[in-house]
């Protein structure tokens, strides 16, 4: 996460083959919980919020985790980090609707990695891993839903971003389950056009 906070700041990011800075005038802010947000029974269109409007860098971090964010490792499946590991910029680009191309950023890569449900063909959970990006392919196409203020479920043909005992970060289809796992877009500043 720390990486995330520096390039929020002032840092030299690469995107699409072009040099770009980026800066904030102040820190990245979250909004504080005080307490269990209320959640809908169905949630609701996420569209209005800048940090899904496909220009802002965002770091993505589970309510109920501690201090780690969501991080996209280049050889792996998507993870909650509390170190520099992985990718941990992310532009949540819309498709229409509630769907999204999750673009997965690092400050030494040019090309974002696309999150892609990756179907293990076991009894093993679905996972997320990192894919060249293509917005027609079904398993790229997340949907981002509000279920409390600024609170959002991710979840990819109704199944569920959700953290499994063994602390990965698994997609999980829900069933009569209730959503135990939510997470916040933390806004990191402008991402850069070539990064859209």
């Amino acid at each position: 996460m720390q990486k995330a906070k520096m390039m929020a700041r002032a840092a030299t990011v690469m995107c699409a083959g072009a040099m770009v800075a980026v800066g904030v005038a102040g820190p990245a802010t979250a909004a504080t919980t005080t307490g269990s947000a209320a959640k809908a029974d169905t949630p609701t269109t996420a569209a209005t919020d800048p940090v899904l409007s496909g220009d802002r860098w965002v770091t993505i971090v589970r309510v109920q985790s501690f201090e780690s964010g969501v991080a996209l490792p280049e050889d792996g499946f998507l993870r909650e980090a509390d170190d520099d590991s992985g990718r941990q910029l992310f532009v949540p680009k819309p498709l229409g609707g509630d769907e999204y191309l999750i673009k997965a950023y690092d400050d030494a890569n040019d090309r974002p990695l696309c999150w892609q449900e990756y179907h293990p063909q076991t009894t093993a959970s679905l996972r997320v891993e990192g894919a060249s990006c293509n917005p027609r392919k079904p398993e790229q196409r997340f949907t981002i839903t509000a279920v409390g203020d600024e609170e959002y479920a991710i979840s990819n043909r109704s199944a569920y971003l959700q953290r499994a005992s063994n602390g990965n970060l698994i997609l999980e289809e829900l069933g009569d389950a209730a959503l135990d796992d939510t997470y916040r877009l933390v806004d990191n500043g402008p991402a850069p056009h070539s990064c859209h």
